[in-house]
């Protein structure tokens, strides 16, 4: 008899899946299920619908905003050489943080959950998409920042912590974000911060900012 025609090489892909897609396809069906169970504050008939107020109280202390207006309002008051360093590199790190997480947003592109309401706090266009989570990637980056260079109390520095996960653990709880976005945020912040040391601002390395202040 006739044999049949070989399938094209992509169908044949198809047919037979690499481990490494497979790996793939079941860890994203674990996030976003997961991500859906964990999403109790997601609406306000949802398991723990009542806490949603205080979720969006803690949404907006790590929204860019209040932190870019408190950094720039500080910088400007700031009487001392030494504080106008610190501010002028957090903001200079806040800065980078948004563009950074807006690029990769729009490349990646993946739709936030379809469990989340998109009622948030001042919103841009490419906030549409999840991944990564810019809450989780500034409250990585502001929390080591203000671990490394201001002087706090043991109390303190716990304090500050527990507000980095707080505001990650937020994100999931709100229906705002899977949990690859907020631990790809926090992994983000955490090695963003690392760039911004490297980058330090200062006197000598951009006496025209200092001239500014």
């Amino acid at each position: 008899g006739s044999t049949a025609a070989p399938l094209p090489e992509e169908d044949c892909m198809k047919l037979n899946p690499s481990f490494l897609g497979i790996a793939l396809r079941s860890l994203l069906a674990i996030d976003l299920w997961a991500s859906k169970r964990l999403g109790v504050c997601a609406g306000e008939d949802s398991a723990w619908g009542s806490a949603r107020p205080l979720m969006k109280v803690i949404e907006v202390s790590g929204h860019g905003i209040p932190w870019l207006l408190g950094t720039f309002c500080g910088l400007c008051q700031s009487d001392s050489s030494a504080a106008r360093e610190v501010l002028l590199n957090l903001l200079f790190a806040l800065l980078l943080d948004l563009v950074l997480v807006a690029v990769v947003k729009g490349l990646v592109k993946r739709r936030r959950p379809t469990h989340n309401k998109m009622d948030m706090f001042v919103t841009i266009s490419v906030d549409k998409y999840s991944f990564p989570s810019g809450h989780a990637t500034r409250a990585a980056l502001v929390c080591r920042f203000i671990l490394r260079h201001l002087v706090l109390a043991v109390p303190l520095r716990v304090l500050v912590v527990l507000w980095a996960l707080i505001v990650s653990i937020s994100r999931v709880m709100l229906g705002r974000h899977n949990m690859t976005d907020v631990l790809f945020g926090l992994l983000l912040g955490y090695a963003l911060y690392s760039v911004v040391e490297y980058c330090w601002l200062s006197p000598l390395s951009a006496p025209a900012l200092f001239a500014l202040w």
